[in-house]
């Protein structure tokens, strides 16, 4: 059966609500005044004929053809470097014109750098499927949507406004964005959701590709004995070889972590239900604004400033690696989940009280025996949590930091309502703490959280000492 396609002309803007009295889809619906106005604050525009993705691809691919992958391979090693080529006029792109680099002060040193800048246009023409040819109100007209539309998703992905003349966009832009747009024109989506799922993908992948760039020069430098320069030179010509395999390791674990994160959507865990109708504060209370119960900790390293101000860039570098990968490798195993890290702490959340607290007793006890690492503070709290824009929010999420601030060095604190949670558990013991007044909360009466049966979370201790 043939699947109904949405009509693209139906409407040339999405988003109805920014697009003012224009809302019909052909030139004759818009008087002068309107079409001058539109033009003026680029809010809409009509958009009578509209290419479909094959054809803009097609055309694309007909005047920007791409290279193969063993042409570029072959290209970033000067394989496909020829005297023609060298003339070639290479202009940064609008994204980073405005950073500024050395002038070569020779002729061989410019060489060099045009050679560079080939190599750079063929992996940029790999990555992005076609050279840019279009600007934002082209690429806006092969989605069917304003220019204005075009550029709210455009900031979504994380990237900065550009020049309306610039053609800094290709087909596989407007094919991609396009994607969103026709889930809202189907219903499946509103516009708000739409714009929130495109930041969550442009937030998590940054983010992603800062890390993995930066973990390739970390590579180079520390095994291969290159400076910073030119280590980052040897990434950028290593990368065509590493670019499929990275993208089909992401792809696998998108969708396994979107099957993870549908478990715990739909199979809400038994102890974490029974802790709720069991606790006695009022965060526990079945009617609570909040809709979620989690156990949110934190950890933070002691004494981080003054010992960062010692240490050389290579070797804070290093510890701040080492605590995320142990972090990491803790909280996974638990079954919690990373929330963030900042520096020098790290927030996670689990399922259950239990979880929670054997989570914060392992990240106590691992880094204390660390001999690299100074000892850690940690909390962990047991309440209601909003959770958006993969973060989480709420009053437990506060009081857990606060609590890490009063911790002792190796210790783990834990709130009333958490120590109520967890008093039933023989794995547990709570040790009393002197009442003290926390910032927003009042006066608290924390207890410190000791194990006193049980092996807790079994460790890899290979992975752990590797990290």
């Amino acid at each position: 059966m043939a699947t109904e396609q949405p009509d693209r002309t139906a409407r040339p803007d999405y988003m109805a609500g920014e697009t003012g009295a224009i809302e019909a889809a052909t030139p004759g619906s818009f008087t002068d005044e309107e079409l001058e106005a539109a033009r003026a604050d680029w809010s809409d525009f009509p958009a009578p004929k509209q290419k479909g993705a094959a054809e803009i691809a097609a055309q694309a691919a007909s005047s920007n053809p791409t290279v193969s992958q063993t042409e570029d391979a072959a290209a970033f090693r000067g394989d496909a470097l020829d005297d023609e080529d060298e003339d070639d006029d290479y202009s940064r792109h609008p994204e980073t014109a405005a950073i500024p680099v050395p002038t070569p002060l020779q002729v061989e040193a410019d060489t060099v750098q045009r050679a560079w800048h080939r190599r750079i246009k063929d992996l940029e023409t790999r990555l992005l499927g076609a050279e840019r040819t279009l600007t934002y109100r082209e690429m806006a007209q092969h989605m069917g949507v304003s220019t204005r539309s075009a550029r709210k998703l455009w900031r979504a992905l994380g990237f900065p406004n550009l020049e309306e003349d610039a053609r800094a966009f290709t087909a596989a832009d407007a094919e991609a964005l396009a994607t969103m747009v026709d889930l809202v024109r189907q219903g499946l989506l509103n516009e708000e959701t739409a714009i929130s799922l495109t930041r969550s993908v442009g937030q998590m992948t940054d983010r992603m590709v800062v890390w993995q760039i930066e973990a390739l020069v970390e590579d180079k430098i520390t095994n291969e004995g290159y400076d910073d320069a030119e280590a980052r030179t040897h990434v950028v010509e290593s990368l065509p070889e590493l670019i499929e395999p990275l993208q089909r390791l992401m792809a696998y674990a998108w969708r396994r972590q979107l099957s993870a994160g549908l478990q715990r959507l739909t199979v809400r865990v038994e102890s974490g239900l029974a802790a709720v109708k069991r606790g006695r504060g009022t965060q526990q209370a079945p009617d609570a604004p909040l809709p979620l119960a989690r156990a949110v900790g934190f950890a933070d390293l002691v004494s981080y400033t003054s010992l960062s101000r010692q240490m050389s860039e290579r070797t804070l570098a290093q510890m701040v690696q080492r605590f995320e990968s142990k972090c990491a490798e803790i909280i996974s195993i638990g079954g919690g989940r990373l929330v963030k890290t900042v520096g020098d702490e790290v927030f996670y959340n689990a399922e259950t009280p239990e979880a929670g607290a054997e989570i914060a007793l392992a990240l106590a006890e691992t880094i204390a025996a660390d001999d690299v690492l100074p000892q850690a503070r940690v909390s962990v709290v047991w309440g209601r949590v909003l959770s958006r824009m993969g973060d989480i929010y709420g009053p437990s999420v506060n009081l857990a930091a606060r609590l890490t601030a009063l911790a002792d060095p190796g210790t783990v604190l834990v709130d009333t309502a958490t120590a109520e949670a967890l008093e039933d558990n023989e794995s547990y013991l709570m040790v009393p703490q002197h009442p003290r007044v926390v910032r927003g909360f009042g006066e608290v009466a924390p207890s410190m959280l000791l194990r006193s049966g049980g092996g807790g979370i079994m460790l890899d201790e290979a992975e752990i000492t590797a990290g």
